[in-house]
């Protein structure tokens, strides 16, 4: 498979129609000073779907996230892009590859522009070379100028781009939320990973957070992984949910599978949990 080809297959006697991974990751592990910190963790991601990936607080989840950005290399297993094998590529090479992603903590250049952090980031994808840059061609103007349409029509997204003027450092702290997950787009991905992007948000804002990212991946048909503490957020957009626990994969399911296993709500509770008791 080419790496901008993606398909379907049928199950031979079933009729079911499978999409093809996009992003295929293979019982990959890391420890950390003899701390298992994520253990044989496998994930099929198929082109244009939205993926959920919970867990108690220290299940490894981030981790994950680092290793499938390149922060961190895994110790075993595999992980392609469609035929690009991310195994030993660092972060920016990750990124060209198609995989963006967001922080827990903010990671925005505050002292510039909501324009410019966004029109940073597309310059990843920009074919101008650095000779036209200097010169100043057409071609570099004509450039400038997709890029600026690109950033502001991303920001339209998220109904910042009457803010793209001001310094990022400026906006609430819901907004940068929206900005860095714009920022990411930019890149171009067909992979985004969104680490709890709506920590710190309020109820309306988690409500417009969350008809934002089903829009993302109806118009940019991106796959997303989406790592989240708020439940209802996770319920409600997410179609296939993976739960981790101290690194290892506990479940992986629809969200009623998720809602009414023993097991994870064990996890989340600490022990056993009642009769009737639902953390969800």
């Amino acid at each position: 498979m080419t790496a901008d080809s993606i398909h379907s297959t049928t199950q031979p006697d079933s009729g079911i129609v499978q999409l093809a991974p996009l992003l295929r990751v293979s019982d990959i592990g890391i420890s950390f000073g003899g701390l298992k910190a994520v253990q044989q963790f496998s994930l099929s991601l198929p082109q244009s779907v939205l993926y959920g990936l919970i867990g108690p607080n220290g299940a490894g989840k981030t981790t994950v996230f680092n290793l499938l950005t390149g922060v961190y290399q895994p110790d075993s297993g595999k992980m392609n892009l469609s035929d690009i094998s991310l195994i030993g590529r660092k972060p920016h090479q990750i990124t060209a590859a198609g995989i963006a992603r967001t922080f827990q903590n903010i990671r925005l250049f505050p002292s510039l522009s909501v324009l410019d952090n966004v029109r940073l980031a597309g310059q990843l994808r920009s074919s101008e070379g650095l000779l036209h840059t200097l010169l100043r061609t057409s071609l570099h103007h004509q450039s400038e100028a997709e890029l600026k349409q690109r950033a502001m029509e991303l920001l339209e997204i998220f109904e910042l781009q009457h803010r793209a003027h001001e310094l990022a450092g400026n906006l609430s702290y819901g907004h940068q939320r929206r900005l860095e997950i714009v920022r990411a787009l930019a890149t171009s991905p067909r992979v985004l990973l969104l680490d709890e992007p709506a920590a710190g948000l309020n109820p309306q804002e988690k409500r417009s957070l969350a008809q934002s990212i089903r829009e993302i991946r109806d118009r940019f048909q991106v796959a997303i992984l989406l790592i989240e503490h708020d439940m209802g957020l996770v319920m409600d957009i997410c179609e296939r949910i993976v739960v981790l626990d101290h690194g290892v994969t506990i479940c992986e399911g629809t969200p009623d599978v998720i809602q009414n296993d023993p097991q994870v709500i064990a996890a989340y509770l600490g022990a056993a949990p009642d009769s009737g008791q639902n953390i969800f």
